[in-house]
């Protein structure tokens, strides 16, 4: 009776500050799944404030410069003008907010170890300023468990109680960066909360700039549910790059295959082959998943062959490329390459995890003299690669013994392309409509 007297003072004060959009709200870290979120959450009239440990991203704030695309810089500067989102490099001012919201990186330690210390760092931070009446929220891909059993304990170390002085939830990001169809606002979100009424706050909150917002029964479930959407991508494109490395074997166009049985109303996705699988989330949040299930003595046998078969795609990239160039009477050893495209994704200017990067280490590994050409990058320094995107001319062409397409970017010329290239080996379908002997699909 005692927890309940308590949630009845807390709960309806937080519930109405949200209803009537006075909640004060932090968003922790402003990358490309915090940064539309605080926008968004500003634009209907909270006041969000945007905390970032990369003083140059708050200054591009500040200032207005872009650096996600996602968000237009008139949204930006129209919510920074009108103090509604007020960047910082400090949390002192956790204090005096309503509603926490962590949208941090969740990187691999190892290929199959999660590292959550970006979360850890955050959580304490909060710790620091945690209040009665305070609703956290968890919005960085991490494995099944994290909130109730990393996140939770290290809040109630200041005394306070999970469900009675503070709420906390989980609601996974599904940002996909580019993807015009389905901005913030139109992506359904999954609410599960550590106790019911965190989830309801939740529902509240998110309502205000989300279509459609889905409660499921614990922040447990939500976890899982991030990480089920992910592997399912991962595995079937797995499957697909391991069938086309077959069709190839049989002398099969694994691209109209693809298209025929997509004809199919029902019991067939298309997924499509490619140079391996680049972003935040799809090379390693099935890892999440992996390594949480072997701590409770279960191996998922399609995670792992799934994520080292896409691994290894630009290895086969490099594999077909040195056959083509020797049945042609060029070593890859001394031949030049031109890769376009570097970005892990067409039209969107991010490099996180692309498999462009590893091919073109490969290929300089093999003695290729590699360049690339990229719209949405100038340059690339990357580990041991230092290069900047050439300009493609009929000159520098024709000096190139064979070109890689790797990220099929709308505003490559891909008809100047095909007609002053010798080889090109296209990993994307890129060039479906062109029939030439030039072009070697993978």
């Amino acid at each position: 009776m005692h927890n309940k007297t308590k949630q009845a003072e807390i709960s309806p004060q937080l519930k109405e500050k949200i209803l009537s959009r006075k909640a004060r709200i932090a968003v922790i870290g402003l990358g490309y799944v915090g940064l539309p979120l605080a926008v968004e959450l500003a634009k209907k009239g909270f006041f969000v404030l945007g905390i970032d440990t990369d003083l140059d991203r708050v200054n591009n704030v500040k200032n207005f410069v872009p650096y996600i695309l996602d968000v237009p810089i008139a949204e930006i500067k129209k919510v920074v003008m009108t103090k509604r989102l007020h960047p910082v490099h400090n949390f002192s001012l956790l204090k005096d907010t309503d509603v926490v919201i962590i949208c941090v990186p969740t990187p691999l330690k190892r290929k199959y170890q999660p590292d959550i210390s970006y979360i850890v760092y955050a959580v304490k931070e909060i710790a620091k300023y945690l209040h009665r009446g305070q609703l956290v929220i968890l919005e960085s891909t991490t494995y099944p468990g994290t909130t109730e059993e990393v996140i939770k304990p290290i809040l109630e170390r200041t005394g306070l109680v999970c469900g009675k002085d503070f709420y906390l939830a989980f609601s996974p990001e599904r940002i996909d960066p580019g993807n015009k169809k389905y901005p913030l606002n139109k992506i359904p979100k999954v609410v599960g909360g550590v106790t019911q009424e965190a989830a309801v706050l939740v529902e509240h909150l998110y309502g205000y700039i989300i279509e459609k917002v889905i409660l499921v029964s614990s922040a447990k479930v939500a976890e899982c549910v991030k990480l089920l959407e992910n592997t399912f991508r991962l595995v079937n494109i797995g499957l697909i790059n391991e069938m086309v490395m077959m069709a190839h074997k049989m002398d099969i166009d694994i691209w109209e295959v693809i298209e025929a049985a997509k004809t199919k109303p029902f019991g067939f996705m298309a997924f499509y082959p490619g140079p391996g699988v680049g972003g935040h989330c799809i090379p390693k949040d099935p890892l999440y998943l992996y390594w949480k299930a072997k701590l409770h003595g279960f191996e998922s046998r399609f995670i792992k062959l799934a994520s080292n078969l896409n691994s290894s795609m630009p290895q086969y990239i490099v594999h077909r490329v040195d056959k083509a160039l020797e049945q042609r009477g060029k070593k890859i050893g001394n031949a030049k390459i031109l890769v376009i495209g570097v970005t892990y994704k067409k039209d969107v200017k991010d490099l996180r995890k692309s498999p462009a990067i590893e091919l073109i280490d490969l290929l300089q590994k093999q003695g290729a003299k590699v360049f690339y050409n990229d719209p949405l990058i100038p340059y690339l320094k990357i580990n041991h690669i230092n290069l900047r995107s050439e300009n493609l001319s009929s000159a520098f062409l024709s000096k190139i013994d064979c070109v890689v397409i790797v990220t099929e970017h709308s505003k490559i010329n891909y008809n100047f392309l095909v007609k002053h290239a010798k080889l090109i080996f296209d990993t994307r379908c890129a060039l479906k409509n062109f029939k030439r002997e030039n072009i070697i699909r993978l």
